[in-house]
């Protein structure tokens, strides 16, 4: 399994010396990727709660955020193997031109290690702040995915669609990974997990926010439409989002049976990885939001202890 880690985009963290120190250290420590997300707004009075928090509002961190294919871009002139990818780009706010070029710009600086993860977003300020409406953001979604993919393949892209269209243009430059940069969907809805195999994506972006037993029902959930569409279930590869809560000595509350996942001894939290190591593809360990996000040498060491458990 391979393993990635978080760049340092948010909060306090996000300055230009700790990207170049994430970057070099995970290069030098060869880890796989790098990978970065996006949230276009901190909403004072919130028209969707954010569920990880009391009071329905978004991590204090998220009042400072750097833009997601920029801070990639940045970090792309100091190393030259590891990847660098969404977790994740919620497409609908963008025009897909646009985005279409900043991850081919991306890839073609990068010497093609661009991965494009993409959600519909779940913020009703965030789509309203875009001017997009809130509803048919599935259809929509399967629209955008197909015209992006033109704009990538396509020496001449026409579109003409029912939220998108494209007049016979010309547009580049293309990426260098053919016959696109690989796409991956975020999400838990059924319908996510039926529009990865439609659109003939490659894969899912997940995150341990729900028991493993949940994450393997997705994951076969996946597999079953691959195979109910005649489609070989291994070309849908799966990437989990994790951040690990470390405690220093077990205890009764955080025994194997009722802890959740992620949250433990070093050792715990190694039996999480595990289990799911023969049916994940890479697993990336997320720190923005953790006090073990405010000392890059305690996140990579931790990285690496934990990375131990995915071989």
């Amino acid at each position: 399994m391979k393993i990635g880690i978080t760049l340092p985009q948010v909060g306090s963290m996000a300055n230009k010396e700790n990207l170049k120190n994430i970057a070099r250290i995970a290069e030098d420590e060869k880890l796989d990727s790098l990978w970065v997300f996006e949230r276009l707004l901190w909403p004072i009075k919130p028209q969707t709660p954010y569920p990880a928090t009391e009071d329905g509002k978004l991590p204090e961190e998220n009042k400072i955020i750097f833009d997601p294919l920029q801070t990639l871009s940045f970090v792309s002139a100091i190393t030259s193997k590891v990847k660098l990818g969404t977790c994740i780009i919620d497409m609908l706010f963008h025009n897909p031109i646009i985005l279409s070029r900043n991850f081919a710009t991306l890839d073609v600086l990068s010497d093609g290690r661009a991965i494009a993860g993409f959600g519909i977003g779940w913020s009703k300020d965030e789509y309203k702040a875009s001017n997009i409406p809130f509803t048919n953001k599935g259809k929509r979604a399967d629209e955008y995915l197909q015209v992006i993919k033109r704009i990538w393949q396509d020496d001449v892209v026409e579109f003409k669609g029912t939220y998108y269209t494209i007049p016979s243009s010309n547009i580049g430059p293309k990426p260098i990974q053919k016959p696109n940069i690989p796409i991956y969907l975020g999400g838990f809805s059924p319908n996510t997990f039926s529009r990865i195999v439609t659109q003939d994506t490659n894969g899912w972006v997940g995150t341990f926010g729900v028991p493993i037993e949940q994450i393997e029902e997705n994951i076969k959930s996946i597999k079953q439409n691959a195979k109910n569409a005649n489609k070989n279930p291994t070309n849908f590869k799966v990437i989990l989002l994790a951040f690990p809560i470390i405690v220093e000595k077990n205890n009764e509350e955080l025994n194997n049976n009722h802890r959740y996942p992620m949250v433990g001894t070093i050792d715990q939290i190694g039996t999480n990885i595990k289990r799911i190591k023969d049916i994940v593809d890479q697993i990336i360990f997320g720190y923005n939001f953790s006090p073990l996000g405010r000392d890059i040498d305690k996140m990579i060491d931790i990285t690496k202890q934990l990375s131990k458990f995915a071989n």
